[in-house]
């Protein structure tokens, strides 16, 4: 029967059989040391390719986190879009899709599509088949020189993670806010401040004003 007061648990409810129930993590050393051979042996099977996918720079959610960026699940169909790669090319060639995702902001839109446009310029897309280059394929020459690289055994300039070669840093405060000078402003906009109030003062009064000029030019007539 259950408790009817204010649902409190027994004393010892959650010793029963504890010893049965606990879970230890004693293998942490030997997952460390699979997840370790993994890698390689993914970064091995899919070489010359990154073992990662490149993603897009996204802000973090709730006021407390927006101002941080980082790494998101996907670029939108609109970003594909403006930076020139078909949507269905894009899985195949290590660009991470999100078709939910919205861009709400310019300036996302704007760093994403050089994001994606930076990546593509470093692209080098190898023919399906051998020999048969197709229209979004990379040059001949270009296909040569990194298989004569690897053939050689150097993997210098070839990135084995994308995340590494496109970072996502988060300015520091020192970087973010910066203390704009008066001898810094664009010619006129020193007194922007001013200008502003007496925009505003100018709004607010200019029934009034030209109720009295009305009234003073309606007196001077009345005059003559």
């Amino acid at each position: 029967m259950t408790i009817k007061h204010n649902n409190q648990i027994q004393k010892n409810h959650f010793r029963k059989d504890w010893e049965r129930r606990v879970r230890v993590h004693f293998d942490q050393p030997g997952r460390k040391h699979r997840r370790r051979e993994a890698r390689l042996a993914k970064a091995a099977a899919v070489a010359p390719r990154p073992v990662d996918k490149l993603r897009p720079v996204v802000h973090c959610p709730t006021v407390k986190y927006n101002r941080r960026v980082r790494a998101g699940r996907g670029f939108t169909l609109a970003e594909l879009k403006e930076a020139g790669i078909p949507k269905k090319l894009a899985p195949t060639v290590g660009i991470s899709v999100d078709h939910r995702r919205t861009n709400y902001s310019k300036e996302s839109l704007v760093a994403n599509v050089a994001r994606l446009k930076d990546y593509k310029a470093r692209l080098i897309l190898f023919p399906r088949k051998s020999g048969q280059f197709k229209k979004l394929d990379s040059s001949a020459e270009d296909v040569k020189a990194v298989k004569a690289a690897l053939a050689d055994g150097k993997r210098e300039g070839i990135a084995t993670r994308v995340g590494a070669t496109f970072p996502i840093n988060n300015l520091s405060p020192e970087e973010a806010v910066t203390e704009v000078k008066r001898d810094s402003l664009p010619k006129g906009e020193e007194a922007a401040y001013r200008r502003l109030r007496d925009a505003r003062s100018e709004a607010r009064h200019r029934g009034i004003r030209e109720k009295r000029a009305r009234a003073k030019a309606e007196e001077a007539e009345a005059k003559k």
